[in-house]
């Protein structure tokens, strides 16, 4: 099926363990106007395939996205993705524009969610987070697509999912 109504993608992504799916969670209890959807809902092991960036396993979530949004709601889609992974997709096309939400905190409050909130100990993990965390708040402002920055560093999950919310209806 090739999807007819586009509409805004919203996309809420940031490293491992900085707190987005907890955030995403409290939106998906509470959605009216859109539809959340975790993005690991879609992994599996045949997406392994670092070489082209997981290309198969981000066109697919794209594709879901937009028969989703077929609905007239659009979709928020809380991934670990950069946008250079997603607007390269020829799924892009089926969305009006994609607005990008990360999700970042201090170095060090990550680090303790993953090692006491999810109980990752291989530091090779911890380290990639964690630098994948830096290219968010270290990323050149003038690059397009333009990515909001949440800090949650000191938020609980319901204060961040509330202004995950406002900022998906600004955007709406």
């Amino acid at each position: 099926m090739n999807p007819t109504k586009k509409l805004p993608l919203f996309v809420v992504t940031g490293a491992s363990g900085v707190g987005k799916s907890s955030a995403c969670e409290v939106l998906f209890q509470n959605e009216k106007d859109y539809i959340v959807i975790e993005n690991d809902l879609f992994w599996n092991k045949v997406y392994m395939t670092p070489e082209n960036n997981y290309r198969p396993y981000r066109e697919l979530s794209l594709r879901v996205c937009a028969n989703i949004s077929q609905a007239g709601l659009p979709v928020v889609l809380c991934c670990a993705a950069m946008p250079e992974q997603l607007e390269v997709c020829r799924e892009r096309g089926y969305f009006t524009k994609i607005h990008y939400l990360a999700v970042v905190c201090d170095d060090n409050v990550l680090e303790e969610r993953m090692r006491s909130g999810r109980e990752i100990t291989d530091t090779d993990w911890i380290q990639g987070s964690k630098d994948f965390n830096g290219w968010f708040k270290n990323r050149d402002k003038t690059v397009k697509p333009e990515i909001t920055l949440l800090d949650n560093s000191e938020l609980t999950p319901e204060e961040a999912a509330e202004i995950i919310d406002k900022w998906i209806r600004r955007k709406m």
